[in-house]
Protein backbone atom coordinates (compact mmCIF):
# COMPACT_ATOMS: atom_id res chain seq x y z
CA UNK A 1 0.00 0.00 0.00
CA UNK A 2 0.94 3.47 -1.01
CA UNK A 3 0.41 7.04 0.09
CA UNK A 4 0.94 9.63 -2.39
CA UNK A 5 -0.77 13.12 -1.92
CA UNK A 6 -0.41 16.56 -5.18
CA UNK A 7 -1.46 19.86 -4.17
CA UNK A 8 -1.73 22.55 -6.29
CA UNK A 9 -1.92 26.20 -5.63
CA UNK A 10 -2.10 28.90 -7.82
CA UNK A 11 -2.00 32.80 -6.42
CA UNK A 12 -0.06 34.23 -9.54
CA UNK A 13 -0.88 34.04 -13.25
CA UNK A 14 0.65 34.74 -16.53
CA UNK A 15 -2.62 36.45 -17.56
CA UNK A 16 -2.41 39.81 -16.27
CA UNK A 17 -5.51 41.15 -13.34
CA UNK A 18 -5.93 37.35 -12.47
CA UNK A 19 -3.86 37.26 -9.22
CA UNK A 20 -5.27 35.74 -6.36
CA UNK A 21 -4.01 35.70 -2.32
CA UNK A 22 -4.75 32.65 -0.49
CA UNK A 23 -3.87 29.56 -2.65
CA UNK A 24 -0.67 28.91 -1.35
CA UNK A 25 -2.03 28.93 1.99
CA UNK A 26 -4.45 26.53 1.12
CA UNK A 27 -1.95 24.41 0.13
CA UNK A 28 0.67 24.54 3.03
CA UNK A 29 -2.98 24.33 5.34
CA UNK A 30 -4.16 20.73 3.46
CA UNK A 31 -0.19 19.35 3.40
CA UNK A 32 -0.04 19.97 7.56
CA UNK A 33 -3.68 18.09 7.81
CA UNK A 34 -2.46 15.33 5.85
CA UNK A 35 1.26 15.09 7.97
CA UNK A 36 -0.41 15.23 11.36
CA UNK A 37 -3.83 13.75 11.02
CA UNK A 38 -3.49 11.12 8.11
CA UNK A 39 0.12 9.59 8.71
CA UNK A 40 1.29 10.88 5.32
CA UNK A 41 5.08 11.47 5.04
CA UNK A 42 6.82 14.53 3.75
CA UNK A 43 8.38 12.65 0.54
CA UNK A 44 5.01 11.17 -0.06
CA UNK A 45 3.79 14.84 -0.85
CA UNK A 46 4.06 16.70 -4.27
CA UNK A 47 3.35 20.04 -4.16
CA UNK A 48 3.11 22.80 -6.95
CA UNK A 49 2.66 26.71 -6.56
CA UNK A 50 2.28 29.81 -8.34
CA UNK A 51 4.73 29.76 -11.53
CA UNK A 52 5.74 26.10 -11.23
CA UNK A 53 1.66 24.90 -10.88
CA UNK A 54 1.51 25.29 -14.97
CA UNK A 55 -0.97 22.51 -16.87
CA UNK A 56 2.37 20.36 -18.55
CA UNK A 57 3.58 20.17 -14.67
CA UNK A 58 0.27 19.81 -13.19
CA UNK A 59 -0.79 16.66 -15.49
CA UNK A 60 2.46 14.91 -15.35
CA UNK A 61 2.54 14.69 -11.65
CA UNK A 62 -1.50 14.08 -11.66
CA UNK A 63 0.16 10.97 -13.56
CA UNK A 64 2.41 10.22 -11.01
CA UNK A 65 -0.36 10.58 -8.53
CA UNK A 66 -2.19 7.66 -10.25
CA UNK A 67 1.09 5.44 -11.63
CA UNK A 68 0.70 2.13 -10.41
CA UNK A 69 -1.82 2.45 -8.37
CA UNK A 70 -3.01 -0.46 -6.28
CA UNK A 71 -6.08 -1.57 -4.02
CA UNK A 72 -5.41 -0.25 -0.38
CA UNK A 73 -3.81 2.82 -2.22
CA UNK A 74 -4.24 6.60 -0.53
CA UNK A 75 -4.42 9.28 -3.13
CA UNK A 76 -5.38 12.81 -2.53
CA UNK A 77 -5.49 15.63 -5.32
CA UNK A 78 -5.65 19.40 -4.31
CA UNK A 79 -6.27 22.49 -6.17
CA UNK A 80 -6.70 25.61 -5.23
CA UNK A 81 -6.91 28.27 -8.14
CA UNK A 82 -8.88 29.80 -10.35
CA UNK A 83 -11.99 28.11 -11.99
CA UNK A 84 -14.20 28.58 -15.01
CA UNK A 85 -16.38 26.75 -17.87
CA UNK A 86 -16.19 26.84 -21.54
CA UNK A 87 -18.15 25.39 -23.89
CA UNK A 88 -18.96 21.40 -24.10
CA UNK A 89 -18.20 19.96 -27.31
CA UNK A 90 -18.36 16.47 -26.92
CA UNK A 91 -21.91 16.12 -25.69
CA UNK A 92 -21.40 14.50 -21.89
CA UNK A 93 -22.88 18.10 -20.32
CA UNK A 94 -26.82 17.08 -20.75
CA UNK A 95 -27.53 19.76 -17.89
CA UNK A 96 -26.15 23.06 -19.15
CA UNK A 97 -24.05 22.17 -22.39
CA UNK A 98 -20.80 23.73 -20.05
CA UNK A 99 -17.57 22.03 -19.05
CA UNK A 100 -15.78 22.89 -15.71
CA UNK A 101 -11.96 23.86 -16.25
CA UNK A 102 -8.93 24.51 -13.83
CA UNK A 103 -6.82 27.47 -14.97
CA UNK A 104 -3.28 27.19 -13.66
CA UNK A 105 -0.60 29.55 -13.73
CA UNK A 106 -0.32 29.57 -17.12
CA UNK A 107 -3.65 29.79 -18.39
CA UNK A 108 -4.84 31.25 -21.41
CA UNK A 109 -8.18 30.38 -23.90
CA UNK A 110 -6.57 28.90 -26.82
CA UNK A 111 -5.72 24.95 -24.95
CA UNK A 112 -3.87 26.14 -21.86
CA UNK A 113 -6.03 24.78 -19.00
CA UNK A 114 -7.51 21.56 -17.40
CA UNK A 115 -10.96 20.29 -18.68
CA UNK A 116 -13.15 18.18 -16.05
CA UNK A 117 -12.89 15.26 -19.12
CA UNK A 118 -9.12 15.72 -18.44
CA UNK A 119 -9.59 14.46 -15.14
CA UNK A 120 -12.49 11.85 -15.95
CA UNK A 121 -10.70 10.49 -17.99
CA UNK A 122 -6.95 10.17 -15.64
CA UNK A 123 -9.00 8.99 -12.73
CA UNK A 124 -11.42 6.19 -14.69
CA UNK A 125 -8.46 3.89 -14.81
CA UNK A 126 -7.86 4.01 -11.05
CA UNK A 127 -8.19 -0.15 -9.62
CA UNK A 128 -11.34 -0.68 -7.48
CA UNK A 129 -9.92 -0.63 -3.75
CA UNK A 130 -7.43 2.12 -4.39
CA UNK A 131 -8.84 5.16 -2.65
CA UNK A 132 -8.12 9.18 -4.43
CA UNK A 133 -10.16 11.99 -2.66
CA UNK A 134 -9.73 14.88 -5.39
CA UNK A 135 -10.41 18.87 -3.27
CA UNK A 136 -11.33 21.47 -5.91
CA UNK A 137 -11.29 24.91 -4.25
CA UNK A 138 -12.18 26.78 -7.24
CA UNK A 139 -15.22 28.42 -8.79
CA UNK A 140 -17.66 25.95 -10.61
CA UNK A 141 -15.97 23.15 -9.25
CA UNK A 142 -19.49 20.95 -7.72
CA UNK A 143 -18.90 18.71 -10.82
CA UNK A 144 -15.60 18.17 -12.04
CA UNK A 145 -16.27 29.21 -8.13
CA UNK A 146 -14.99 31.12 -5.68
CA UNK A 147 -17.48 34.37 -4.33
CA UNK A 148 -17.88 35.66 -0.79
CA UNK A 149 -19.86 36.77 1.44
CA UNK A 150 -21.99 40.42 1.37
CA UNK A 151 -19.51 43.56 1.85
CA UNK A 152 -21.90 44.85 4.39
CA UNK A 153 -21.07 42.08 6.85
CA UNK A 154 -16.92 42.49 6.40
CA UNK A 155 -14.54 44.17 8.62
CA UNK A 156 -12.99 46.75 6.98
CA UNK A 157 -9.41 44.91 6.73
CA UNK A 158 -11.27 42.13 5.12
CA UNK A 159 -11.59 41.45 1.34
CA UNK A 160 -13.07 38.49 -0.87
CA UNK A 161 -12.35 38.01 -4.58
CA UNK A 162 -13.87 35.08 -6.44
CA UNK A 163 -12.34 32.46 -7.61
CA UNK A 164 -13.49 32.97 -11.53
CA UNK A 165 -11.81 33.85 -14.14
CA UNK A 166 -14.30 35.74 -16.84
CA UNK A 167 -13.92 34.06 -20.59
CA UNK A 168 -12.77 36.94 -23.22
CA UNK A 169 -15.67 37.94 -25.42
CA UNK A 170 -14.72 35.64 -28.58
CA UNK A 171 -14.94 32.43 -25.93
CA UNK A 172 -18.33 33.71 -24.78
CA UNK A 173 -19.50 34.00 -28.58
CA UNK A 174 -18.20 30.36 -29.19
CA UNK A 175 -20.27 29.55 -26.22
CA UNK A 176 -23.50 30.85 -27.68
CA UNK A 177 -23.14 28.97 -31.14
CA UNK A 178 -25.70 26.28 -32.11
CA UNK A 179 -23.45 23.59 -32.36
CA UNK A 180 -24.50 20.25 -33.12
CA UNK A 181 -24.62 17.88 -29.94
CA UNK A 182 -23.65 14.38 -29.81
CA UNK A 183 -25.81 12.88 -26.75
CA UNK A 184 -23.51 10.21 -25.37
CA UNK A 185 -24.94 10.72 -21.73
CA UNK A 186 -23.11 12.11 -18.58
CA UNK A 187 -20.88 9.66 -17.28
CA UNK A 188 -20.55 12.07 -14.32
CA UNK A 189 -18.03 10.81 -11.24
CA UNK A 190 -16.70 7.72 -12.42
CA UNK A 191 -16.71 6.11 -9.11
CA UNK A 192 -13.33 5.51 -9.00
CA UNK A 193 -12.90 8.38 -6.37
CA UNK A 194 -14.05 10.76 -4.07
CA UNK A 195 -15.07 14.49 -5.25
CA UNK A 196 -15.42 17.22 -2.21
CA UNK A 197 -15.76 20.91 -4.32
CA UNK A 198 -15.64 24.23 -2.70
CA UNK A 199 -19.35 24.78 -4.49
CA UNK A 200 -21.65 23.64 -6.98
CA UNK A 201 -20.94 24.01 -10.53
CA UNK A 202 -23.08 27.26 -11.32
CA UNK A 203 -21.71 28.83 -8.01
CA UNK A 204 -18.26 30.47 -7.14
CA UNK A 205 -15.55 29.81 -4.29
CA UNK A 206 -14.16 32.47 -1.99
CA UNK A 207 -11.02 33.69 -1.99
CA UNK A 208 -10.69 35.87 1.68
CA UNK A 209 -9.83 37.27 4.20
CA UNK A 210 -9.85 34.70 7.56
CA UNK A 211 -8.56 35.84 10.88
CA UNK A 212 -5.46 37.50 9.76
CA UNK A 213 -4.45 36.12 6.43
CA UNK A 214 -5.69 35.24 3.10
CA UNK A 215 -7.01 31.93 2.50
CA UNK A 216 -10.12 29.91 0.28
CA UNK A 217 -12.71 29.86 2.62
CA UNK A 218 -14.13 26.38 1.86
CA UNK A 219 -10.08 24.82 1.84
CA UNK A 220 -10.05 26.71 5.74
CA UNK A 221 -13.12 25.33 7.12
CA UNK A 222 -12.14 21.76 5.82
CA UNK A 223 -9.29 21.54 7.65
CA UNK A 224 -10.28 23.18 10.74
CA UNK A 225 -12.92 20.97 11.49
CA UNK A 226 -10.89 18.05 10.17
CA UNK A 227 -7.92 19.36 13.03
CA UNK A 228 -10.75 19.97 15.82
CA UNK A 229 -11.78 15.90 15.23
CA UNK A 230 -8.33 15.24 14.52
CA UNK A 231 -9.53 14.01 11.81
CA UNK A 232 -12.24 11.49 13.18
CA UNK A 233 -15.21 12.52 10.85
CA UNK A 234 -17.20 10.83 8.43
CA UNK A 235 -17.27 12.31 5.01
CA UNK A 236 -21.36 12.77 5.35
CA UNK A 237 -20.52 14.86 8.71
CA UNK A 238 -17.34 16.82 7.51
CA UNK A 239 -19.49 17.78 4.36
CA UNK A 240 -22.72 18.66 6.96
CA UNK A 241 -20.30 21.29 9.32
CA UNK A 242 -18.63 23.02 6.07
CA UNK A 243 -21.92 23.82 4.92
CA UNK A 244 -22.80 25.23 8.82
CA UNK A 245 -19.53 27.04 8.85
CA UNK A 246 -19.45 28.66 5.57
CA UNK A 247 -23.27 29.39 5.93
CA UNK A 248 -22.39 30.89 9.25
CA UNK A 249 -19.88 32.84 7.93
CA UNK A 250 -22.20 34.37 5.26
CA UNK A 251 -20.71 32.86 2.21
CA UNK A 252 -23.01 31.74 -0.64
CA UNK A 253 -21.24 28.98 -2.13
CA UNK A 254 -22.47 25.07 -0.95
CA UNK A 255 -19.92 22.62 -1.06
CA UNK A 256 -20.54 19.14 -2.91
CA UNK A 257 -19.18 15.58 -1.88
CA UNK A 258 -19.42 12.85 -4.98
CA UNK A 259 -19.10 9.62 -4.05
CA UNK A 260 -20.76 5.73 -3.51
CA UNK A 261 -23.38 5.61 -0.60
CA UNK A 262 -20.86 3.68 1.21
CA UNK A 263 -18.02 6.00 1.00
CA UNK A 264 -19.67 8.72 2.82
CA UNK A 265 -20.00 7.01 5.82
CA UNK A 266 -16.41 6.41 6.32
CA UNK A 267 -13.60 8.50 7.02
CA UNK A 268 -11.68 11.12 4.89
CA UNK A 269 -8.99 8.91 3.04
CA UNK A 270 -10.09 5.96 4.20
Amino acid sequence: MADRALLVGVNRYKMAGADLQGCVNDVTNIRDVLLKYFGFEVKEIRVLVDTRATRAAIMERLEWLIRDSRAGDRMVFHFSGHGSQIRDRDGDELKDHMDEILCPHDMDWDGTYIVDDDLKGLFSGIPKGANLEVLLDCCHSGTGTREGRGLGMLNPEETIRPKFLEPPVDIRMREEEDLPVRIVGRAGNPRTHVLFSGCRDNQTSADAYIKGSYNGAFTYYFCKHLRDTQGQLTRAELLKRLRASLKHEGYSQVPQLECPAAARKRKFTS
